[in-house]
């Protein structure tokens, strides 16, 4: 079976942020039930100089729509960053599964031609390739986990299986 660029990328990245959505979702009953206040888990974060988990769902949406936008060149929508509310993350999680619904298998023909590069560190590129499996995968599981793991460490009660999500196990023979 040969695996595609389209698969590790544009189905996994839906499939994960639907998965954070109901994260978030579950998060917020939870903390109705407890008493938490859910702004109070949104700046909460894992230690003092990482992200809080807004940012921690922000910074993912932004992985997964950045990948598809620089491999492929079709335009990512852009947000205005001020979300405060599960409502309002959850609406950025749809809209970026929106998004990543119009790229096609095809518009990844040409990804390992591309250069990336980055403002922050200039005068470097990445070629696709490289760009894909050492920064743009692993940055978006890096926030998706982190934010898993703020709301876990906030005890709010997720498993494994909240993470991974629907997996597509088949009957044996």
């Amino acid at each position: 079976m040969h695996v595609t660029v389209y698969q590790v990328t544009i189905e996994q990245f839906i499939l994960t942020l639907s998965n954070l959505k109901k994260i978030l979702l579950k998060a917020e009953a939870q903390a109705l039930v407890k008493k938490y206040d859910f702004k109070v888990l949104l700046e909460t974060r894992l230690f003092p100089d990482m992200f809080p988990l807004g940012k921690q769902i922000q910074t993912a949406c932004d992985a997964a729509k950045f990948c598809a936008s620089r491999l492929t060149e079709i335009k990512a929508p852009v947000f205005d960053d001020k979300e405060d509310s599960c409502e309002k993350f959850i609406s950025r999680i749809d809209q970026t599964i929106n998004y990543l619904k119009t790229v096609q298998k095809d518009d990844f023909s040409h990804f390992s031609d591309k250069k990336i590069k980055f403002p922050w560190n200039p005068g470097k590129e990445l070629e696709g390739t490289d760009y894909l499996v050492q920064f743009a995968l692993p940055n978006f599981y890096f926030h998706i986990t982190t934010a898993y793991n703020i709301l876990r460490s906030s005890g709010i009660e997720l498993g494994k299986a909240d993470y991974l999500g629907e997996i597509n196990w088949k009957q044996e023979g």
